[in-house]
């Protein structure tokens, strides 16, 4: 069983990391990379191994990628995001199980936070895509 900290104590991170999260999902769905770059640390990975080869990014590479693309918002695409769970791993680490669908791919994220000078943001990013039929 996972270690759970007490949800007293704890409900103010979880608030502000439920607000990062819903705020990714929104620059997923607009492809807003600024505020892509609000929620993931400048250093943060982007990883799949769903891609050949392995899909390994930086943010660097990965935000100009997100630029290009047409957003689902102006595909006129529902939104379908889902957050499955947080866990905290003590006052700076946390880990989140979320759900997205953009075209005709649903993705579990598991997206690693950490909390540096108060902020919390997604240093890493390691998905799996599941296609479907369209």
């Amino acid at each position: 069983m996972p270690l759970q900290p007490s949800p007293a104590a704890d409900a103010p991170a979880f608030a502000r990391i439920t607000a990062v999260l819903h705020q990714y999902f929104d620059a997923l769905y607009f492809c807003d990379t600024g505020l892509l770059q609000a929620v993931f640390h400048p250093q943060a990975i982007y990883a799949t191994a769903d891609e050949a080869p392995f899909l390994y990014r930086t943010m660097a590479e990965y935000l100009p990628v997100v630029a290009a693309r047409q957003s689902p918002a102006s595909r006129g695409e529902p939104r379908c995001d889902h957050i499955d769970g947080i866990d905290l791993a003590g006052d700076n680490t946390a880990r989140a199980r979320v759900r997205c669908s953009i075209g005709s791919r649903d993705f579990v994220d598991f997206l690693t936070l950490v909390q540096v000078d108060g902020q919390w943001r997604i240093i890493a990013k390691v998905f799996q895509i599941i296609e479907n039929e369209v």
